[in-house]
């Protein structure tokens, strides 16, 4: 058995401590292992699930480099923590809204897991330009539909980016065979799985040689789909005051130019910012109108906010 060996040597008055070439320890019984545990804080490796899938399609862990990949993810993000925990408290806010919308078009819940992993269910945008929960490019989003310019950028209207997010990924299972391989489509084009997947001969995402970005992809869905359905067992604890909730709100239609939000916002009894908070797809301060296209604005009930 291998032992710690220290030896000592004083350096400017320091006694500093020389740890040996043969400093590795065998690792502990699995009896020391749980001591351990059980005495405080202490980290260790997580068991990685015999059966996981991804929209029912298994995920293939007995192949050891599957294995390994999928060990990382739930590692990576069970250990980040407070990235965790965020998520966990948004997911509770923002998946209600979310879920129906797939069941309405036939796609399977597991992804809203999707949307976790593009943008933290926030809507931020990226280096290339993709914005909003679903990371949507501008091109895509005009391609689609979407109302994207200066004054009002739809991506970052939660319910229609959902829509296109999941005809895109419809469009994507018709043309791959599989909902593993459509979300690795979202991530790298259809046209570019489909053509990694002939150039390499193979017929699934797990199989092909990816880079770094798309390697990794399906599988963070997969991590985050466990950790946020089974909390408790991955060590997060909360109550259900601690998750943010969505607030109710009212719809408004507007079928006219606005000059000013904020006197918008003070007539229906809220201020500019929680305007903003509820219709992120408003870019300014006004709201350009002249072809008379009906919007539909979101004003939150009353006691929220007071």
């Amino acid at each position: 058995m291998k032992f710690l060996k220290v030896s000592l040597m004083v350096v400017g008055g320091i006694c500093i401590g020389l740890l040996s070439v043969n400093a590795l320890q065998d690792p502990p019984t699995e009896a020391n292992f749980e001591k351990k545990r059980a005495n405080g804080y202490n980290v260790y490796a997580l068991q990685v699930p015999e059966n996981l899938d991804f929209a029912e399609e298994p995920v293939p862990l007995k192949n050891p480099d599957i294995y390994e990949r999928m060990d990382r993810e739930l590692l990576v993000n069970t250990y980040w923590q407070s990235n965790a925990f965020l998520l966990i408290k948004r997911a509770h806010k923002y998946f209600p809204i979310i879920e129906p919308i797939l069941k309405k078009n036939g796609i399977p819940d597991d992804f809203k897991y999707l949307a976790v992993i593009e943008s933290g269910l926030q809507n931020v945008v990226s280096p290339a330009g993709a914005s909003g929960f679903w990371q949507i490019m501008k091109a895509t989003g005009q391609e689609n539909g979407l109302e994207i310019n200066s004054n009002v950028d739809e991506r970052y209207h939660l319910e229609k980016a959902t829509q296109l997010a999941c005809d895109y990924l419809k469009n994507a299972k018709d043309n791959l065979g599989t909902w593993t391989a459509a979300a690795a489509a979202y991530n790298a084009g259809n046209t570019g799985i489909s053509r990694r997947l002939r150039d390499q001969d193979v017929t699934s995402y797990y199989d092909l040689l990816l880079g770094e970005e798309t390697g990794r992809y399906v599988f963070r869905i997969v991590a985050l789909k466990e950790i946020l359905k089974n909390t408790e067992t991955y060590g997060f604890n909360y109550r259900e005051k601690d998750l943010y909730n969505y607030i109710p709100t009212k719809k408004i239609m507007v079928d006219y130019e606005i000059d000013d939000l904020a006197a918008f916002a003070k007539s229906n009894g809220i201020n500019y910012k929680i305007l903003k908070i509820h219709n992120p797809w408003l870019r300014e301060n006004k709201l350009n109108n002249k072809s008379r296209k009906v919007y539909y604005i979101e004003i939150p009930e009353k006691g929220y906010y007071n």
